[in-house]
């Protein structure tokens, strides 16, 4: 026996112990595809513009901000977060108008679009984590059971993190014949965890799949990936169109604010309506999560550059992902939009709507939250005075 060959039993018993919830490697004809995308150089997914993944200044500072007790305590509700009490007799209503979306927490998000059902980074689980014991810990219940979800025409994954690829919601759904659209590397998890291949469209940017009269487009993102101990940046990131007959709609994933939004919205917009990340942003990782501030400039230039379509906030209020309190997404979010004269919804989890009639608009977190020193308002103010584009300042690092 060579010394390669006693190495293959060695990496097999090796494979065998890593947890299940860190998914697999992609291998065979999915890495050569891989390897052939435009997208992947020097072994590894790279950004449409350069950023930065890890963590950016001094770890002890970080630590000091993060276990500071007067600020854990406004990083968490202080009551029961309200959820939507009818969801599912809601839901049993088709929409009027064609187009109707619910807001489940964080990114999940259940879009009825054109006669169709596309569910966004369905996140069912209590942790978002590899480990059932530790990690962030969910802060309102589920607006439902997902069994009693219904039937679905495709699900939707714009990347491999625990907080939008959560195992115990996939091998849910792959009891199910609904199909899967996801970046480029990430149906490798999808295989271990159950979901037969024949169900999974592997999309790498700018490629689209048709599926029940509907498309789906994986498009651009600025973020990065990974589950296990190593990142090998081997599966891609994404943000996605889906369009139907009558309907256009946007879920940006996880993303920085980048000039790339202008060139989705000119191929692919304008939208009926968006789903923006705006929470979980830090003077920390400034490249790779967007401030409500960057969202909303996100999202006008997805439009074409003046306000249209309906914005829905998204990537907030169900994890303590980033030390900036809980609320203050929410609360900015609503002070951008007002600004920018943009329509934006702002529904409890589990609330649906359709971006066609009448918006939820009531700030609901006002009755669960700390109180918020909304330090951007005296930015805008400044940045205006001293000729400044607010996207360059670290507005979350003034609080």
């Amino acid at each position: 026996m060579t010394g390669a060959d006693s190495l293959h039993p060695l990496r097999t018993r090796l494979r065998s112990l890593r947890p299940a919830a860190f998914g697999a490697d992609p291998g065979g004809a999915r890495m050569e595809r891989i390897r052939n995308s435009p997208n992947f150089a020097d072994g590894v997914f790279q950004n449409p513009v350069g950023a930065r993944t890890r963590p950016s200044g001094s770890t002890l500072e970080f630590a000091k901000v993060y276990f500071r007790k007067e600020d854990r305590v406004r990083r968490s509700p202080n009551g029961a977060v309200p959820v939507h009490a009818t969801t599912l007799a809601d839901l049993a209503r088709p929409p009027a108008s064609g187009l109707r979306l619910t807001w489940m927490g964080h990114s999940s998000v259940l879009a009825e679009i054109d006669g169709r059902r596309v569910l966004f980074d369905p996140v069912w689980g209590e942790r978002c984590s590899p480990f059932a014991f530790a990690g962030p810990k969910r802060l309102h219940p589920v607006p439902l059971p997902l069994a009693t979800l219904g039937p679905l025409d495709a699900i939707v994954i714009s990347h491999d993190h625990y907080d939008h690829l959560d195992l115990p919601t996939i091998r849910a759904l792959a009891g199910t014949d609904t199909v899967f659209a996801v970046p480029l590397g990430v149906g490798a998890h999808l295989e271990r965890w159950g979901v037969s291949a024949d169900r999974v469209r592997e999309l790498d940017w700018n490629e689209s799949t048709n599926m029940a009269g509907i498309s789906l487009t994986a498009t651009p993102a600025r973020h990065f990936c990974g589950r296990g101990l190593r990142n090998q940046q081997h599966t891609l990131w994404a943000s996605w169109v889906v369009a139907g007959p009558e309907h256009r709609i946007y879920h940006s994933g996880d993303t920085g604010y980048f000039p790339g939004f202008k060139d989705i919205g000119a191929e692919h917009g304008p939208f009926d309506a968006t789903m923006i990340q705006i929470g979980a942003y830090s003077e920390y990782w400034p490249d790779i999560h967007m401030t409500p501030d960057e969202g909303m400039q996100a999202q006008l230039d997805l439009q074409g550059g003046k306000p249209h379509g309906v914005m829905l906030p998204i990537h907030w209020g169900t994890f303590n992902l980033a030390v900036h309190p809980w609320a203050e997404p929410g609360e900015w979010t609503k002070d951008a939009a007002e600004e920018a004269e943009q329509p934006a919804a702002f529904p409890q989890p589990g609330e649906p709507f359709e971006p066609a009639g009448t918006l939820p608009l009531d700030p609901w977190w006002r009755a669960v939250a700390a109180p918020i020193a909304h330090p951007w308002r005296r930015n805008k103010a400044r940045d205006v005075a001293q000729g400044q584009d607010s996207r360059d300042l670290d507005l979350a690092g003034e609080r």
